[in-house]
């Protein structure tokens, strides 16, 4: 299904225009989000990457879930909607405060409740007092919180043993691909309100993205007496300059309090710095319950966010 994306849904100050982002948009976007992150926590964590990785998505489709709003050929602000739920908008610092947001937010309603979506929601930066007054003025509830964690410099993460007949490998492409992602998609489809993932849009996002290498994606491995492996835990970590950023970490729920978690940080740790990082961070949040375990082994939290979500239905959007 396309969607229209005239003009008329973004009533945006003379010269500004806006249409559909393309593959060729994905640099600016890029230094557009990097602008908005640098002005509201003080550091940028989007890259190219990351970018290109959520576009490719299957579920994804750029022509009718983007927009971007265009001085001239300058790009200064996109907005996106995935799965008709989770919303994404970021304006330029120097160009805020025209109602170019307020536009895109109601774009955003107008795009998930044309995909079927009954709630649509954003996460915004903790201390960004004006994106969390504009939505909860229109309607937008807290529904989690959730953290950026960093392991302070020179400190390490204690190993600990692992269980009989398990260990901690690479993964193998060709062999893992289905098993990694159900550990993934198990442990996180045990939180609320979260989104399910297709095969094919986390190999997008995993496997997919630019510069991927086995050792990017950390598998523990548990063998039977017989020889035969099963997946029981994952963790992927990417490479970011001298950064270690560890996208996502799961162990198996009946494998769980065994050490796998942590066991697996530390060779992710490890993997990251034997390839140049000196700094390693990750995020959860407050679905996951797994903030203590972080803390306890010595990572502390660095930056916070709120994700607020409003109803789609026409007496939400009518007090909106």
């Amino acid at each position: 299904m396309t969607y229209d994306l005239t003009p008329r849904l973004l009533p945006l100050p003379a010269p500004l225009g806006s249409r559909p982002l393309t593959e060729d948009d994905a640099v600016e976007t890029t230094a557009v989000i990097a602008a908005c992150e640098l002005q509201d926590i003080g550091e940028v964590y989007v890259e190219l990457e990351d970018v290109q990785s959520d576009w490719q998505r299957p579920s994804f489709d750029l022509a009718s879930e983007s927009v971007g709003v265009f001085d001239g050929d300058r790009l200064v602000a996109v907005a996106e909607v995935y799965q008709a739920r989770r919303a994404e908008v970021y304006v330029l610092p120097s160009w805020r405060g025209r109602g170019i947001g307020t536009a895109l937010m109601r774009w955003t309603w107008d795009v998930a409740r044309a995909k079927g979506g009954v709630l649509v929601g954003q996460t915004v930066p903790a201390t960004h007092r004006g994106a969390v007054e504009l939505l909860e003025a229109h309607g937008y509830r807290h529904r989690w919180t959730s953290w950026v964690l960093e392991l302070p410099p020179g400190a390490e993460v204690r190993p600990v043993p692992l269980p009989p007949q398990t260990g901690i490998r690479d993964f193998v492409p060709g062999q893992d691909d289905r098993a990694a992602y159900q550990v993934i998609e198990d442990a996180f489809n045990e939180w609320p309100d979260r989104e399910r993932s297709s095969f094919a849009d986390w190999a997008a996002g995993v496997l997919g993205r630019g510069g991927f290498e086995p050792w990017n994606l950390l598998l523990a491995v548990e063998s039977d007496a017989a020889g035969s492996e099963s997946v029981v835990g994952a963790c992927h970590v990417v490479l970011s300059e001298d950064t270690g950023w560890v996208n996502q970490i799961a162990v198996r729920e009946d494998r769980r309090g065994l050490g796998l978690a942590r066991a697996l940080l530390v060779h992710a740790f490890a993997a990251a710095r034997a390839h140049g990082a000196d700094r390693f961070e990750l995020s959860t949040d407050s679905r996951t319950g797994a903030l203590g375990l972080y803390e306890r082994v010595g990572m502390r939290v660095r930056e916070s966010f709120v994700h607020l979500a409003r109803a789609l239905d026409d007496a939400a959007a009518a007090r909106g």
